[in-house]
């Protein structure tokens, strides 16, 4: 991120700004001073981009996801530039049990074989983003959905876990190693809100299961965004991790 670059967690930080223009519309001068009036530290962030990690726990709520989707909306309304990293544990988990597939975790990631490897790409671009990118048009035609490993916007390479000391190896997991921003930005320059599931794939042609909140971080330093806010349940966060 840029060197004022910040990251917060819990809740949108933003609060609610209540954009009465239409949202089809393009920012517009009144409606981003209206905006800055009710809070005025958004006129620091105008143009800049921000890039919110939203967690799929938070997404099997209803009435949470459409207010997510309705403050990233408003946020565009306001003058800055958001992209939103999504998750899906809880969705891909209710998939594989549907499938009668295990699910399992090591060290807080999920062990993905090579088919849970398919269902975390169905249920990730094919379920959950698809769901977001709908819930933020319900707005105006605002969200574009893609997938890390579309025009190799993230690269991978495969990351076992440490469990007691020793290295266990937890299948198709995968640690972002390269971020080519382009295309995100191009949808930025565009208007749009670019909606990421962080699948990416290695250069040994394998595909990897990313964990979101360090996809959000990776592509948010690649693109210097302001701020980097990760909406989660959890909480409290380990300062040094793994030795705390």
């Amino acid at each position: 991120m840029s060197g004022q670059g910040t990251t917060q967690t819990g809740t949108l930080p933003f609060g609610r700004l209540d954009a009465t223009a239409d949202a089809t519309a393009e920012p517009t001068a009144e409606l981003t001073a209206d905006a800055t009036a009710e809070l005025p530290w958004l006129e620091e962030l105008q143009g800049r981009t921000v890039v919110v990690k939203f967690g799929g726990n938070a997404m099997v709520d209803p009435a949470l996801h459409r207010t997510f989707a309705q403050d990233v909306v408003e946020l565009w309304h306001a003058g800055l530039r958001p992209v939103v990293v999504h998750g899906g544990g809880p969705q891909i988990s209710a998939m594989l049990d549907r499938l009668d597939l295990e699910v399992r975790f090591e060290a807080g990631l999920r062990v993905t074989t090579p088919e849970t490897m398919d269902v975390v790409r169905m249920v990730l671009t094919g379920q959950v983003q698809r769901e977001l990118v709908g819930a933020l048009n319900a707005h105006g035609p605002f969200a574009v959905g893609m997938s890390g490993e579309d025009a190799h916007t993230m690269t991978a390479v495969r990351r076992p876990a440490w469990v007691d000391g020793r290295q266990v190896d937890i299948g198709l997991v995968g640690e972002v190693v390269a971020v080519e921003p382009g295309t995100v930005r191009t949808l930025l320059e565009e208007g749009r809100i670019p909606v990421i599931s962080p699948v990416a794939r290695g250069a040994d042609g394998e595909v990897y299961n990313v964990n979101a909140d360090l996809a959000a971080s990776a592509l948010a330093v690649a693109l210097g965004a302001e701020r980097l806010v990760v909406l989660t349940d959890v909480e409290g966060l380990y300062a040094d991790w793994p030795r705390s």
